[in-house]
């Protein structure tokens, strides 16, 4: 600006700082996923630590309103609520696995509901205090595609690896484990998997048996929906799911049991059920391992997004295909190390009566 007048300098400054306040205000006034979807009483974990806790940030629902992150969670140009979740990142204390995933607040935001009550879960019907629950099952439904799952993986022929979650029926962990409940297991997950070399994904849906964390016996069971079987490394072919296909689900908690419907355009419609309260499994069959009474007297949310299954961790189990991530978010996604979803309709309300067949 040497070789302006004084007036000239100071309109240059004035229009600078107008725009620098412009963008102040564009930036603040950008839109977030509660704009486009209703958010009331949802709240997010994400896989970093903005705040220096050394714990996951999450955002409670009343602060999610106003809230996007723009690597993490966000609106994309087409209004389409985005999830992305590393290999590694900060994950909460009882997983190994990044995520960056809403999960279903009942009592929305009345904080003066403790966030571990009753009043903040749903039940089943035969829950022997069922009637203290913000409600008796419950209805979750969201169509999306996946975007990314880890090209890499240690251990390949460990399940869990290229795969990601996109919707969960979680229990709460509780300090009392009266009558074998409380373990904070997962009697769904929604899993969208795929291949490094495989030009299509499997979606499958696993129960987890509702067992101590340290029983051998406490392994994910997948029913397959279209392609293959989490640990079939056969290529699905025309019979799977490309990523960026669009496919929905339906999950609908009626009473005791759980009725899942999965919809695509290219893939037709699939529909599974199981009761949750016994140890009969979606196929019909007396489950020996599995508790007699399943999550009857578990508290019970939903979740949704993306939970990366990915676990960088080593270890015997079969939870752990060590996948790569250096833990640098631009270096993790140049490499394929990390996990995207994108959702266009996330719903959640009362359970309704399963359709007449």
């Amino acid at each position: 600006m040497g070789g302006l007048s004084l007036s000239g300098r100071i309109m240059v400054t004035l229009k600078l700082t107008s725009l620098s306040a412009c963008a102040a205000i564009l930036s603040a006034c950008a839109p977030v996923p509660a704009d486009r979807f209703d958010m009331t009483h949802w709240q997010i974990t994400l896989p970093n630590d903005q705040n220096g806790d050394n714990q996951p940030d999450t955002v409670g629902v009343k602060a999610l309103q106003s809230f996007s992150h723009r690597d993490y969670f966000y609106l994309d140009a087409n209004k389409r609520m985005v999830f992305m979740a590393p290999n590694k990142g900060l994950t909460t204390p009882n997983s190994t696995n990044a995520r960056s995933e809403l999960r279903y607040m009942l009592r929305g935001m009345d904080t003066a509901i403790a966030g571990g009550s009753p009043r903040n879960h749903f039940a089943l019907k035969a829950h022997p205090a069922a009637s203290e629950f913000a409600a008796i099952g419950g209805k979750m439904a969201a169509t999306l595609h996946v975007d990314a799952v880890s090209q890499n993986a240690t251990y390949a022929d460990k399940p869990p690896a290229y795969s990601i979650v996109v919707g969960q029926i979680h229990g709460k962990k509780t300090k009392s484990k009266a009558n074998g409940f409380g373990w904070g297991n997962e009697p769904l997950k929604i899993h969208y998997k795929k291949w490094p070399n495989h030009k299509t994904g499997s979606v499958f849906w696993n129960y987890e048996r509702n067992l101590p964390k340290d029983d051998p016996n406490r392994i994910d069971i997948a029913y397959t929906v279209w392609g293959s079987d989490w640990d079939d490394d056969t290529d699905p072919g025309s019979e799977g799911i490309a990523l960026g296909e669009s496919f929905s689900y339906t999950v609908n908690v009626y009473g005791d049991t759980m009725y899942l419907t999965f919809e695509s355009e290219n893939r037709g419609t699939v529909r599974h059920q199981i009761n949750l309260a016994n140890n009969i499994d979606a196929e019909g069959r007396v489950d020996r391992f599995d508790h007699k009474q399943g999550y009857s007297g578990d508290m019970l949310y939903f979740k949704a997004g993306a939970y990366n299954q990915c676990s960088p961790k080593d270890a015997p189990s079969f939870r752990y295909p060590a996948c790569p991530g250096t833990g640098n978010l631009a270096t993790d996604m140049a490499n394929g190390n990390y996990a995207q979803a994108t959702f266009s309709r996330l719903i959640v309300g009362a359970a309704t009566p399963p359709e007449k067949r």
